[in-house]
């Protein structure tokens, strides 16, 4: 078998043809020949599994991106003000605080009373599949169930959900390397018209309180016996949580059945075999990871597996690339539902491990498993269409025949 090659030059700014479709064999010669690759005099971008995990796990890596994105969006803009505030940006202490309030309203208890519901609207959206002259799994399914589940959690009135979805969108678009002056002016604007509705319905739910047990916003509110968060950390967080939900839950269900419609005899045995739905969930999220790329800053030289990153170097760490690694994943680039061990980084590690993954690992069992009971001869209609981002992973359009 011949070594993969690597494109001269790489960068995510602008990536070699056919990157974007299929990142693996360039993610493949990466690891293998520039496991620590320079993307800048200051930038590096990480590939391998062990370099990736020890990023994540180190002290030094932070989280914090004011250097990186006073630059990109400009001090005090929306985006700017956003992308600082959340939570998946941000060190102890704040991280901390506004994480420990966070995990307060999304815990086990919580997400186990969301099942009930979501089961109705996976069902719902499945009636209205069987009656859809073109079905679109994108469109008419995997989209609308992030939206819905987050705007439940946050008790968004069903009238106000319309536009969730396209700022949610604006919003993550514009982390990509390197977008252009209009997606970071759609984003701008979609932070300041998600923040003027929130305020509305954040005054309303102080006037109306709702049951904390089920309503995070009302949860949120109140804060915890340690403390509250300020208005603007509320805010901010209430559009994390969407965007974040709505991002990794609309992927994971897009390309995890996309992946299966390709891989027939892996969703044959997912129908004969319905019990492994949730090891097949986490084979998706490794096989075609949702989030591809994530971001820290070494506050001190951090030693890994490969080599040395310097004090003061920004590293990119290639989720996708960690995940198709065969030192950790055997025949990585086959696709195995019953996979076991399954050590992914689709949700990150340590203290930043996604706070929702449980939420999603949910909504995807649940999307996946009850659609293919009910439509077991599913297949493709068409060619499936590609998000052109290269920091998220997805599916724009999956037309499909429900069989």
């Amino acid at each position: 078998m011949s070594s993969p090659t690597l494109p001269a030059g790489f960068s995510l700014a602008t990536p070699p043809a056919g990157f974007v479709d299929d990142p693996y064999p360039t993610y493949a010669a990466l690891r293998e020949h520039a496991p620590l690759h320079a993307l800048s005099p200051q930038s590096l971008l990480l590939t391998r599994y062990d370099d990736v995990l020890a990023a994540y796990r180190s002290a030094a890596a932070l989280s914090d991106k004011r250097r990186e994105f006073a630059p990109k969006f400009g001090e005090g803009t929306p985006l700017f003000a956003h992308h600082t505030t959340s939570l998946v940006f941000n060190d102890p202490p704040l991280h901390t605080r506004v994480r420990r309030i966070l995990m307060g309203a999304l815990n086990q208890r919580a997400i186990a009373r969301m099942e009930p519901g979501l089961v109705t609207l996976v069902d719902t959206l499945l009636d209205g599949l069987a009656g859809e002259t073109d079905p679109d799994l994108v469109e008419h399914f995997a989209a609308r169930i992030p939206v819905e589940v987050i705007g439940n959690l946050l008790a968004v009135p069903h009238a106000d959900r319309g536009p969730l979805r396209g700022w949610s969108l604006a919003i993550l678009s514009a982390l990509e390397p390197s977008p252009s002056a209009e997606v970071l002016q759609r984003g701008h604007e979609a932070v300041s018209e998600f923040l003027a509705y929130l305020k509305t319905l954040v005054a309303e739910r102080k006037r109306r309180p709702g049951d904390p047990d089920s309503d995070v916003l009302t949860r949120l509110l109140q804060g915890d016996d340690q403390g509250s968060l300020t208005e603007a950390e509320l805010l901010h967080n209430c559009i994390f949580l969407l965007n974040a939900g709505h991002e990794t839950t609309t992927n994971l269900i897009g390309n995890g059945l996309d992946a299966l419609l390709t891989h027939r005899s892996q969703l044959d045995r997912l129908v004969a075999e319905p019990a492994l739905v949730g090891s097949a969930v986490e084979e998706l999220l490794r096989f075609e990871s949702p989030l591809q790329l994530n971001n820290r800053y070494a506050a001190e030289a951090i030693q890994l597996p490969s080599g040395t990153v310097p004090q003061g170097c920004f590293v990119t760490l290639a989720i996708g690339a960690a995940n198709r690694d065969p030192a950790q994943f055997p025949l990585p680039d086959t696709l195995d539902i019953a996979r076991r061990p399954n050590n992914h980084l689709a949700f990150g590690q340590g203290a930043h491990a996604c706070s929702g993954m449980n939420v999603a690992r949910l909504e995807g069992r649940i999307a996946i498993g009850r659609l293919l009971a009910r439509f077991p001869r599913i297949e493709r209609r068409g060619t499936p269409q590609r998000d052109r981002r290269v920091r998220f992973r997805g599916l724009t359009a999956l037309p499909v025949r429900m069989g």
